[in-house]
């Protein structure tokens, strides 16, 4: 059970940092809250369409020795403004571009925060 929190704060983090850092990312609300809702609806597309859509991607990854991926988390931030829209929740994507840029944001900021708890837990 902690691991599922601390990944859904992670996702929390990642999300908030890359609606603050891209200038094409605009949230509907600020409310810290409705990042933990996006965070949960993000852990839930990834959990259950993302192994979907890499299997189907898996040439594209391949050839493009991994960069593919970065696509596919762009696809996954589309898909997290569909569907947090239905719950007034979400945030705007203002082009291919800014969704990319954000995809990015989510993965660096999710690799490093995930680096750093996974040594916590490691020491104790």
């Amino acid at each position: 059970m902690t691991k599922f929190l601390v990944r859904w704060a992670i996702n929390a983090v990642a999300l908030y940092a890359a609606i603050a850092i891209v200038p094409g990312i605009v949230p509907q609300s600020t409310n810290w809250l409705s990042f933990i809702w996006m965070a949960l609806i993000f852990g839930l597309l990834n959990a259950l369409l993302r192994p979907l859509i890499k299997l189907l991607t898996c040439p594209l990854i391949i050839l493009t020795l991994g960069l593919g991926t970065l696509i596919l988390n762009t696809v996954m931030l589309y898909l997290l403004q569909w569907a947090a829209g239905f719950f007034n929740i979400g945030f705007s994507l203002a082009n291919f571009w800014s969704a990319f840029l954000g995809a990015l944001v989510v993965s660096v900021v999710s690799v490093v925060l995930t680096m750093v708890f996974k040594e916590d837990s490691k020491k104790r």
